[in-house]
């Protein structure tokens, strides 16, 4: 189960083409998931890399009654490289 602001949902998808409806075929079965500490943000934010099909995807949350998205993007060809050595 998902929750999102709506406003950050348009702003997302018209930033990053990726709609947070798209995170219902998320998988968290292959997801690496770390923590965001890019910054001080009041509240623990996680980032997770998994597959949405066959491409790979970013996605930062934070875990509320439901995980809440912040941000959902196709992921980069460094993260994609981070992702793939990750694995071993």
């Amino acid at each position: 189960m998902y929750s999102w602001d709506e406003g950050k949902r348009e702003t997302n998808n018209a930033k990053h083409g990726v709609d947070f409806t798209a995170a219902d075929a998320f998988d968290w079965q292959t997801a690496m998931i770390v923590d965001d500490e890019r910054f001080a943000y009041g509240e623990r934010r996680e980032i997770a890399f998994g597959f949405i099909g066959a491409r790979l995807h970013v996605l930062v949350f934070t875990r509320r009654e439901a995980t809440h998205i912040i941000s959902l993007r196709k992921a980069n060809s460094r993260e994609i490289k981070r992702y793939v050595e990750a694995l071993g």
